[in-house]
């Protein structure tokens, strides 16, 4: 899907579920990782995150521009657009956007691998376990200030 596309369809996803016209822009976001798409409240423009439409399809694809949408029309209209607010999530249930979108399947499996560092002070030999690898020529033991290494990673 191109851009053009993805504009002729959030316009007929608005004409269709909110009966009002989408004057500004839908773009696909390359940068967008943690989310589906989101509305910026400055342009009224939406973006949406690509990696969607090709990992879990055209139907995710369709909530989260309902989602946006909904977005979109009550900060237009001067209303609650935001989670909290109650307009908002009476427009969802109203249009079939889900509040959230799915986890996509690429995230869930960096998330799910389990591996620990350890790391060793040379002075004092305190071990350090980590799951996210540490600098060692910047940081330096808490105990003694001595300098750590690298003693092996291990996959759970």
């Amino acid at each position: 899907m191109e851009q053009r596309e993805l504009q002729l369809l959030v316009e007929k996803i608005s004409l269709d579920f909110f009966g009002r016209h989408f004057l500004h822009m839908a773009l696909f976001n390359p940068r967008l990782r943690s989310t589906g798409g989101r509305y910026l409240l400055g342009t009224h423009n939406i973006e949406i995150n690509k990696k969607y439409l090709e990992q879990l399809g055209e139907e995710e694809l369709i909530g989260i521009i309902k989602h946006e949408l909904c977005h979109y029309h009550l900060h237009l209209e001067g209303r609650g657009y935001q989670h909290k607010d109650q307009d908002f999530k009476l427009l969802l249930q109203k249009v079939g956007a889900p509040r959230f979108c799915n986890q996509l399947p690429e995230r869930t499996a960096k998330r799910t691998s389990k591996r620990i560092l350890i790391y060793q002070c040379t002075n004092c030999k305190l071990t350090y376990k980590r799951r996210r690898s540490i600098n060692t020529s910047r940081y330096v033991c808490g105990k003694c200030r001595g300098k750590l290494s690298k003693v092996k990673e291990m996959e759970l």
